[in-house]
């Protein structure tokens, strides 16, 4: 048996890196193809590292572009790669653009190659059909042979999308098996002293959905209400390369005034960050559910999300959309009293150990 993993963007770092390690552990035959989609060493290579992550066996550095030329572009670079591996399975993670560029290859060379599908973190829905990612999906999962689910809420949306029950296991988060992983590490770096912040006593913050920062309107509306906030407390904001060009073009450098910003960091410096923090402010799907199992309140800057299980059984809550001033400082505000509350939540299966249900999946009969 082979099996080929495919990485695109940060994301789905986090998700492939337990998956090769269990692999390995198995001495099961796999691939690593690297797309290249997120084309920023601190947003790619570096994860690779802090992640212990293995050269890729393939890269095809498509870089940046519109989602029709992305999603092109690595078609075109993926073809020959699986032709040239022929892997029993292909497995994918996540919902970005290589996720189903690779699924739509696979699926048309499936009568020369043979590989089967498996999607990783299969049948979360925001309902929301704005969101490129809410198509690669839906349509990814609609290829898949095999969907791996992380939380017991999503076989339902597939069983409603006419996916046969036989097609879906349910395994868990994979994303936390790297978070249980990395706290270790995480706590010895010790991001909040090294930016010489005090435990509990500052917010964190991710920026970077189009939705929030693609107009000047929402992104100033975001900017004041941070600001607002760091009055009352330090606000960290490690700045996205899409955030922090739309700053400077939109002439808003001056509403970074309040805040404190820094580069982007890799996963280690993140959790630690996140782990110190009061409260969490993101627009990133992966960090409600790493707020979650860490037990830190986090404000979601989304009209939807796909992970509702962070709201009902975490310690997620959604900014009222759509997003104003006021409201992203009351939403705030809220999280920041039900800290207490917070501690000790986490969802079936977000227990360090959903990598080996997904190998055990794999396996023939």
């Amino acid at each position: 048996m082979r099996v080929m993993l495919v990485a695109g963007a940060r994301p789905n770092f986090m998700k492939v890196a337990p998956i090769l390690r269990a692999l390995d552990a198995r001495g099961i035959d796999r691939v690593l193809v690297h797309t290249g989609q997120h084309y920023d060493f601190a947003m790619s290579e570096a994860f690779f590292e802090d992640l212990e992550i293995p050269t890729p066996d393939a890269y095809l550095g498509v870089g940046s572009g519109s989602h029709a030329d992305q999603t092109a572009r690595i078609m075109l670079a993926f073809e020959p790669v699986l032709l040239e591996h022929r892997p029993t399975w292909l497995l994918v993670v996540g919902d970005v653009n290589s996720t189903l560029a690779c699924s739509l290859v696979t699926v048309k060379l499936r009568g020369e190659t043979g590989t089967s599908i498996a999607h990783v973190e299969a049948g979360l829905r925001s309902r929301n059909w704005n969101m490129p990612e809410e198509i690669n999906r839906i349509i990814t999962d609609r290829l898949s042979d095999l969907l791996f689910t992380p939380s017991r809420d999503a076989h339902p949306n597939l069983i409603a999308e006419g996916i046969p029950e036989e097609r879906i296991r349910f395994v868990g988060n994979v994303m936390i098996d790297t978070l249980l992983n990395q706290l270790p590490k995480a706590g010895s770096i010790d991001m909040p002293g090294r930016l010489g912040l005090k435990r509990s006593e500052y917010a964190a913050v991710t920026l970077h959905r189009p939705s929030n920062v693609d107009t000047v309107e929402s992104l100033t509306r975001v900017l004041e209400a941070l600001g607002a906030i760091a009055w009352e407390i330090p606000v960290v904001l490690p700045i996205h390369p899409r955030t922090k060009k739309n700053i400077e073009a939109f002439g808003l450098d001056v509403l970074l005034d309040p805040l404190m910003i820094i580069e982007p960091v890799g996963y280690s410096e993140m959790i630690s960050l996140m782990e110190g923090a009061a409260t969490v402010l993101t627009d990133s799907g992966g960090i409600q559910e790493e707020t979650t199992v860490l037990g830190i309140p986090c404000v979601t800057m989304r009209e939807q999300t796909e992970r509702p299980i962070t709201i009902t059984e975490g310690t997620n809550r959604m900014a009222p959309w759509p997003i104003t001033t006021d409201g992203l400082v009351a939403a705030w505000r809220e999280a920041l009293t039900s800290r207490e509350e917070s501690e000790g939540r986490r969802p079936e299966g977000w227990d360090g150990a959903a990598s080996e249900r997904i190998v055990d999946a794999l396996l023939p009969d």
